[in-house]
């Protein structure tokens, strides 16, 4: 047990930023589960900028690092962009046309030939 006062008060500023810290760290986390578990990707998406956000500001006041962050974002930023292009993908599929194949013109031979 501490005896000072100042070591006291250490111990309550500590606590009170422990607590802090882990409310802030454990509500991005649920953050980043929720976009994870998202299945639409326009909501997805839209949700995207709050969720990057959130882990920033995680980074800047030192709850996690700098480069843990990074990964978080670029992790999040490709699951993103993978859902998209497969919803734009099913899309083209679904409006593209369907075209017959017409059967290939044949060219006639245009070459000279070199025998004399």
């Amino acid at each position: 047990m501490a005896h000072h006062k100042s070591s006291k008060k250490r111990i309550r500023q500590t606590e009170t930023r422990r607590l802090r810290n882990r409310l802030q760290a454990k509500t991005a986390r649920n953050a980043i589960r929720d976009l994870k578990n998202e299945t639409e990707a326009n909501a997805a998406a839209k949700a995207m900028p709050s969720v990057i956000q959130k882990i920033d500001k995680l980074a800047k006041r030192g709850i996690i690092h700098k480069n843990k962050a990074a990964n978080l974002k670029s992790r999040l930023m490709k699951r993103i962009n993978k859902m998209l292009a497969t919803k734009t993908s099913e899309v083209t599929v679904l409006t593209k046309k369907k075209t017959t194949k017409k059967a290939p013109v044949k060219k006639a031979d245009t070459k000279r030939s070199t025998k004399k």
